[in-house]
């Protein structure tokens, strides 16, 4: 080591050699504390993602369970509408003898169109039963 003229250490290589050491200090013991602190903002943006992952998996879970409750619900009325719609028209036809037969009379006329041709016996009651069918 350099040493000035009465035997004592030049101050500038004591100010070099203490700045070293405790920048080295600075090193070992800050360095050891900054690799847990940045694993700790890593853990952390992990955290933040998995629990962000977690509520859009809920969320899309919770409209795919209001959509079915919407479907469910459009499909109960549409089946009201068809039973009332049933309950109408067989009402109607009920005490309607003329109507069914008219029907059925143009169901045939229909057929024939078509090349069926129907064979049918007449009842007491006046409303033909059909036999037979047979196509051309």
């Amino acid at each position: 080591m350099k040493t000035d003229r009465n035997g004592f250490i030049d101050p500038a290589i004591l100010a070099v050699i203490s700045g070293g050491a405790i920048i080295l200090g600075i090193v070992f013991i800050v360095g050891p504390q900054y690799n847990v602190w940045q694993q700790s903002l890593a853990g952390k943006a992990e955290l933040q993602k998995a629990e962000f992952t977690r509520q859009v998996a809920v969320l899309e879970a919770q409209a795919k369970k209001d959509s079915a409750s919407q479907l469910a619900e459009a499909e109960i009325i549409r089946a009201q509408g068809v039973a009332k719609a049933n309950q109408i028209i067989g009402d109607s036809l009920k005490d309607n003898r003329e109507y069914l037969q008219y029907l059925y009379i143009t169901g045939i006329e229909d057929g024939a169109k078509n090349g069926n041709v129907t064979i049918y016996v007449p009842t007491e009651g006046g409303m033909p039963v059909p036999t037979l069918q047979m196509n051309k």
